[in-house]
């Protein structure tokens, strides 16, 4: 649908954040300008400064700007922009989009309206990719659903990302999470349509690049396995897929001709990717088309030398694909690094990033040898908001075994400085150098299997922390030195006379106090309990500690009354521990507190209603996602402090849960005061 042999000589991205930033990137490389769109909460973002020119969109929700098709075609052409590429996500899979920007007489970066229809609908594009001869799950009606085809998935016809999407393994969930979906799916892509299909408890999600051109061409760029993924969407991604590799035969190959086959049945040109669910013993059925890039898009890139945006671009402007399909080299494995909390139920994050740091060989581009590419719109005083996806960064290996990579990313991850928020490195690492996951053994059960106590657990351990602790404590006592206005080069705590310990307390994100108590006295410390701890030195930006007869060297930043401590292959948050508490901060016991911002979708109590531990009590939508609040234990609901559609910041009280014999002792004795 896009003009052949049309010229591309600016491009327009209708996204925002690492997306945007990589298409920049290839349209530097080809010498094409750039136009970025932006909300009022992205107006300093990185993806707007590396654009030639960049359009306010004013608002900030997504159906206010990014979703605004409108606007952005109008952005467009203010800007002398010729072609719009759609990223992921937003407009990226809307066809009336797609044509509108045909209509304006622009260049679309994508497949034509037609074949994003076809697959706009997964049920509808069940039915074309089974007439089409391409193996499929049956569809099921909520309606008629019975106990004999459970456990299944219910789906957002429309959009992706795990979004509007329910696992029910008891037909007594049934109606609950059909409509939670809906909403979900109404609020994410603006269709509640959802169906269900048969849930395969230990799949594999295999999926293959597509790339077409207006000429009949297609190439399979290799397959990718992305089966390990929380609430349904992508965590660790790679390519090429264990299962496949571990299956081999004529696998690869059927899987490639069923890809070639549903995108040629379609008319497809540009980038796709057409996902499939395996099970272990190679069998294979469509899940669905995505028709556009991926997040994961990486992996294959590094594996097979492409760039898929270049031939986007090239596509569009009418190029054939020269020659047949890229072979694959080496493995790629791509993680996503997000602003969550997987050890609490992951929840998102959002507040300021102080700091990311992650040593990479390239950014958004090819590497000459195995190394490490870090794909990230985020950077020092970046604010991740509670409008869009918490993902900071992608960060991919590529090396020519699958150990290796995965070693080379586990390094790369533990040894980032990343301040500000709470994220899911940690278990990044863990799944890395878990053994499970190192034999290729990882299907859609792989993070409950080996279970987040296992995988969400600190790089750090107790010891660890305490003596990360210790040179923090030194640090800010050097920091301290330093600042003074007199004695400024006398250690902090010099006495002519040996005087008491110093001390600090510090509190690590999950609640826990480390004290630190030391004395420093010409020029040597003594840390008492600290057996195998001695200090070397000590400025207010490191400290250097003999650990058990070796040096370590641990950077110390601090940040307000937050302090970070960095060392090779581990890190630590501290918050320091007030010295007095406010008492108007103090909570009432059994107040039940807001885990992230969000607004308030549903509430399922009332003042009065007995609860019981893990019952839901009402849902957030945060983050594109609904997050079910649960009671924390039995209970009266004493207070009820929220309604539909409040607005929530971190912290806000919810509700008061109160013990019920504290509830009856205390209407015991209102009734004797009344009494008397």
């Amino acid at each position: 649908m896009t003009a052949e042999n049309s010229v591309i000589t600016s491009v327009l991205v209708a996204n925002r954040g690492e997306i945007a930033s990589r298409v920049f990137a290839t349209c530097r490389a080809m010498g094409i300008g750039t136009v970025a769109v932006y909300s009022d909460p992205d107006a300093d973002a990185p993806h707007v400064r590396a654009a030639d020119a960049a359009v306010h969109l004013p608002g900030a929700t997504s159906a206010q700007t990014y979703l605004r098709g409108d606007l952005v075609i109008a952005a467009a052409r203010r800007a002398g922009a010729d072609a719009i590429h759609p990223g992921y996500g937003f407009l990226s899979e809307n066809a009336e989009f797609a044509q509108a920007v045909l209509d304006a007489g622009l260049i679309w970066i994508g497949p034509p309206p037609s074949a994003i229809t076809a697959m706009g609908s997964k049920v509808n594009a069940k039915e074309a990719m089974k007439a089409a001869g391409v193996p499929v799950l049956s569809d099921l009606d909520p309606s008629a659903v019975t106990e004999a085809d459970l456990p299944l998935l219910i789906k957002a016809s429309a959009g992706g990302g795990g979004r509007g999407m329910r696992i029910v393994r008891e037909l007594g969930e049934l109606d609950d999470a059909v409509a939670a979906a809906r909403r979900e799916a109404e609020s994410a892509f603006g269709d509640p349509t959802v169906f269900c299909e048969p849930y395969i408890e230990r799949g594999h999600h295999i999926e293959v690049q597509v790339m077409a051109d207006q000429h009949g061409g297609v190439w399979a760029v290799g397959e990718r396995e992305c089966s390990i993924q929380r609430r349904h969407q992508k965590v660790v991604e790679e390519a090429p897929a264990p299962l496949v590799e571990r299956i081999g035969g004529d696998m690869r190959e059927r899987l490639y001709d069923a890809a070639r086959t549903a995108a040629s049945s379609i008319g497809y040109t540009g980038a796709g990717t057409v996902e499939f669910l395996a099970s272990a013993d190679g069998r294979f059925f469509f899940l669905e088309t995505n028709t556009r890039l991926q997040v994961e898009h990486p992996v294959t890139e590094l594996t097979t030398g492409v760039d898929l945006v270049q031939w986007q671009l090239r596509v569009a402007q009418g190029d054939a694909l020269d020659g047949p399909a890229p072979t694959a080299t080496g493995h790629s494995i791509e993680v996503r690094l997000y602003a969550e909390d997987p050890a609490h139920d992951w929840q998102p994050q959002s507040g300021t990033v102080h700091t990311i740091d992650i040593d990479a060989d390239v950014h958004f581009g090819p590497l000459a040898r195995p190394g490490i590419r870090v794909d990230s719109s985020i950077a020092a005083g970046s604010e991740v908001s509670t409008y869009y996806d918490p993902m900071l960064a992608k960060v991919i290996s590529w090396a020519p075994t699958r150990r290796r990579a995965a070693a080379m990313l586990a390094r790369a991850l533990s040894g980032a400085k990343i301040h500000g928020l709470i994220t899911n490195r940690d278990l990044l690492v863990n799944v890395l150098r878990e053994e499970q996951y190192l034999t290729g053994d990882t299907d859609t059960a792989y993070l409950d299997t080996v279970g987040l106590a296992t995988l969400a657990a600190p790089l750090a351990d107790e010891r660890a922390v305490a003596v990360a602790a210790i040179a923090a404590a030194l640090a800010q006592s050097a920091a301290t030195r330093a600042g003074a206005v007199t004695l400024r080069g006398i250690p902090s705590g010099w006495r002519n006379l040996q005087s008491g310990h110093q001390s600090r307390t510090y509190v690590t994100a999950g609640g826990d106090e480390v004290p630190v108590r030391y004395r420093i006295s010409r020029g040597a410390v003594e840390l008492p309990g600290a057996e195998g701890v001695e200090a070397v030195s000590w400025t207010p930006d490191e400290t250097v500690l003999l650990v058990d007869g070796v040096a370590r060297r641990y950077d110390v930043t601090v940040t307000g009354d937050q302090v970070f401590v960095d060392w090779p292959g581990g890190a630590v948050a501290f918050t320091r521990a007030p010295r007095f508490v406010d008492p108007s901060t103090v909570q009432r016991p059994g107040s039940l507190l807001a885990p992230m911002p969000g607004a308030v979708i549903r509430v399922a109590v009332a003042e009065g209603d007995r609860v019981s531990a893990g019952q839901p009590l009402l849902w957030l939508e945060a983050m594109k996602m609904e997050h079910t609040i649960s009671a924390p234990s039995d209970g009266i609901v004493t207070v009820l402090a929220v309604e539909e559609g409040r607005q929530l910041s971190v912290g806000d009280v919810l509700a008061v849960i109160s013990d019920e014999s504290d509830v009856l002792e205390g209407q015991d004795s209102d009734a004797a005061v009344a009494a008397e």
